[in-house]
């Protein structure tokens, strides 16, 4: 698609952070003194006072070629992100303590290792490319062009530069502030015009991560309208690439860290594309956009918990520069309490765009609000998530079917969630420790991403397999005051030869105490060997009765079941998450004792 922007709105006479330096400095005396501001800044001056003893992390060869030869990205990343933390963290000292020597010194010394980087991309995201070739074939008749790639961080850095630039330019020393410029230029405005990215036609978040940070690069560097004019147009496409990923209920199915990535980044362009035009190109004016933003406030189960199917995190705390932001455009946009307010260091990654608008738009006159109560079904991306208060506290439960070819898919349809008093039950394991393999054929060989570590039928031994054709029909979705269903049809997602049919049935019973009734209704051609309903549940205590068993942790959950018909068999499994720590969790299978060519299978999870 091609996308013509008129150079006269980009040359509109507009700021996009500050108006001169003297708002900029006024503002930044203003929070120092505004004890709203407090708890955020002193996070910061926590952090830079650590670093400052700290020496500059260096990315060796030795850390650079780990991952091509061990598949792992720890160590890389590690040293990576340090420096931009030391990028963020000083800059923003360099403003709240402009006279403050030390700050300055380490802020340009940190810009300048930056801007000497092999590469600002990740070792993970450069097979293929050129910086990774071994091919020479260099001579004397034609001068040596680096080519260069451009990944979510290589983006990321150059947004970043950009606006530090933009905001402390009075500071820096002049050679400082020419590197960023040619620097910026050279490794991602330039090859960005000149090449076509495959991220550019992506359905998630790279597209808008990428293209969002060009955009936004772009406008803070860029200073003729014609040339701004020719970034935009690329970056317009992209971000409608990354807008199509999303049905039109605006659910995310990468997840919440995913929406709180992507998203954030849209949103960051969006504003500053407005600004820069003056209103008249404005990103924000979508109803598809809208429910975008307002995935945040379904996907919360209970203050920081989240429906984290997909590779995304059980827990979270928000942005609240965003969220204020948000909420000042679309009026139905819940603020979150500040209690789930994310901290400085918390974002393993050290994003300098949602870190800078965690001050810039944060709005201590906002009102927030915990979440609501209520049920929100989307046939579209087949998710279901009910948040429930009774006088003896919150429950929430969600379920999903869609398909197996998601972005950040695991194969985990009719899986679900279940929680009482901020305590999970019924839990899904969210994101392993990325590696090589993670992202490749041997992808569902990992607990967390295979059905094997998802609350679903194993069946003749057979787990779910990937791809698009394995998904699921919605046969009924039905939100009453008091009892919601939602019932699937999942037999797609198994390759199982005589499996004909297999609906799976919840019914949530919202009382004081409520309890979740799960069926599960199966037809074959021919006797099964074998049916295994399996649960996935924290390392909690369980005590067997007459009646089923009880699961307990600070609080109980009942689990009802028929002896005659189910075995229950309690398996220990562990997985390494995300950051690499091994994590313990639990099995419950349950095995059909005499499986029929139609036979059903009635478990009730009830809170006590």
């Amino acid at each position: 698609m091609n996308i013509l922007v008129d150079k006269k709105l980009l040359g509109f006479n507009s700021t996009l952070l500050f108006s001169s330096n003297e708002e900029k400095n006024t503002w930044w005396r203003s929070i120092s003194q505004n004890a709203a501001f407090k708890p955020l800044l002193d996070e910061i001056r926590d952090e830079a006072k650590r670093l400052l003893t700290e020496k500059d992390p260096q990315l060796p060869f030795s850390l650079f070629k780990i991952f091509a030869e061990l598949g792992s990205r720890l160590e890389y990343e590690k040293a990576y992100f340090e420096k931009r933390r030391r990028l963020n963290t000083f800059t923003i000292m360099v403003l709240l303590e402009p006279a403050n020597i030390d700050f300055l010194t380490a802020l340009e010394n940190t810009i300048w290792s930056i801007c000497n980087e092999y590469s600002w991309c990740l070792p993970a995201h450069l097979q293929n490319s050129a910086e990774t070739s071994i091919q020479v074939s260099y001579t004397l008749k034609e001068a040596i062009v680096q080519a260069y790639s451009i990944d979510l961080f290589a983006a990321e850095t150059a947004f970043s530069l950009a606006e530090i630039l933009r905001l402390t330019e009075e500071y820096l020393n002049p050679i400082i502030c020419k590197r960023i410029n040619e620097e910026v230029f050279k490794r991602i405005l330039h090859p960005f015009k000149e090449n076509q990215f495959g991220w550019e036609k992506q359905t998630h978040n790279w597209a808008a991560v990428c293209a969002g940070s060009i955009g936004s690069a772009a406008l803070h560097l860029i200073k003729d309208p014609g040339e701004l004019a020719l970034i935009v147009e690329r970056v317009l496409p992209a971000m409608d690439s990354y807008l199509t990923g999303f049905n039109e209920d605006g659910i995310c199915l990468e997840g919440y860290g995913y929406w709180q990535y992507g998203f954030g980044y849209y949103v960051y362009f969006a504003d500053l594309l407005k600004k820069k035009t003056g209103g008249k190109l404005d990103l924000f004016d979508s109803e598809k956009v809208h429910q975008i933003a307002l995935f945040q406030q379904r996907c919360f189960l209970n203050r920081n918990l989240v429906v984290n199917f997909s590779d995304a995190q059980p827990e979270a705390t928000v942005f609240l520069g965003l969220s204020h932001y948000l909420s000042k455009i679309y009026h139905d946009f819940d603020v979150p309490e500040q209690e789930l307010r994310s901290k400085y260091t918390e974002d393993h990654c050290s994003r300098w765009a949602p870190a800078i608008r965690n001050l810039l738009w944060f709005d201590e006159n906002t009102v927030p609000m915990p979440w609501k109560s209520g049920t929100f079904h989307s046939r579209e991306s087949a998710w279901f998530i009910s948040r429930h208060q009774s006088e003896l506290g919150s429950f929430s439960f969600a379920a999903k079917g869609g398909h197996n070819d998601e972005p950040h898919n695991h194969n985990d349809i009719g899986h679900f969630i279940l929680l009482g008093n901020n305590e999970v039950f019924l839990k899904d394991l969210g994101a392993g420790l990325y590696t090589k393999d993670y992202f490749n054929e041997k992808r569902y060989t990992y607990l967390c991403n295979g059905s094997q570590g998802h609350s679903v039928p194993i069946i003749n031994h057979q787990f779910q397999k990937d791809g698009p054709e394995r998904l699921a029909g919605i046969c009924n979705a039905s939100l009453e005051e008091e009892v919601d269903t939602f019932e699937l049809d999942m037999e797609n997602a198994y390759e199982v030869a005589s499996l004909q049919k297999l609906s799976r049935r919840f019914t949530w019973i919202k009382r004081n105490q409520p309890k979740l009734i799960l069926e599960d209704i199966y037809t074959f051609t021919e006797q099964p060997e074998s049916i295994i309903e399996r649960f996935i549940i924290p390392s909690l205590s369980i005590t067997k009765d007459s009646k089923g068993v009880i699961l307990e942790g600070q609080h109980r959950l009942r689990v009802f079941y028929n002896k005659t018909k189910l075995e229950l068999v309690v398996r220990m499994l562990e997985f390494k998450n995300h950051f690499g720590e091994t994590e313990n969790i639990m099995a419950l299978d349950f095995n059909v004792i005499n499986p029929e060519k139609d036979c059903s299978v009635n478990l009730v999870f009830q809170f006590d």
